[in-house]
């Protein structure tokens, strides 16, 4: 799957900062079409209304988490294909090991730059 900088883009973070920072990096990595949702719960209403070329999903939201969303993205049919890059402030082992398992396409610790958001998204697109 090629990288197309025009597909659209999903940021999910209950930290409206955070998801000033992320669509501030995808712009200066030359993406434009990007959407935000504030949980897991707003994200996947989202999804199920258009279809996004990459998710970049935080971990600790309420109600629904980053995980969960994760999950239930995987579960869904419609939904399961698409890319999906975890965000988290903790690198826990047991954290990483979960999201993989549950079908994770890569995962970010924060802070983080846009070199090391590009060399992830890349890394997703190069398979």
């Amino acid at each position: 799957m090629a990288l197309d900088l025009s597909m659209p883009v999903l940021v999910v973070d209950d930290y409206k900062t955070m998801i000033r920072i992320i669509r501030n990096l995808l712009k200066q990595l030359g993406f434009e079409d990007i959407d935000d949702a504030a949980d897991g719960t707003e994200a996947l209403e989202k999804m199920k209304q258009r279809r996004y070329g990459l998710v970049i999903s935080d971990w600790n939201m309420e109600p629904m988490t980053g995980y969960e969303l994760l999950k239930q993205v995987r579960a869904d049919s419609g939904l399961s294909k698409t890319p999906f890059i975890m965000v988290t402030a903790e690198s826990k082992t047991e954290n990483v090991i979960a999201a993989k398992k549950a079908g994770v396409n890569n995962y970010i610790v924060k802070p983080f730059n846009a070199q090391t958001l590009k060399g992830k998204i890349e890394a997703v697109f190069s398979d």
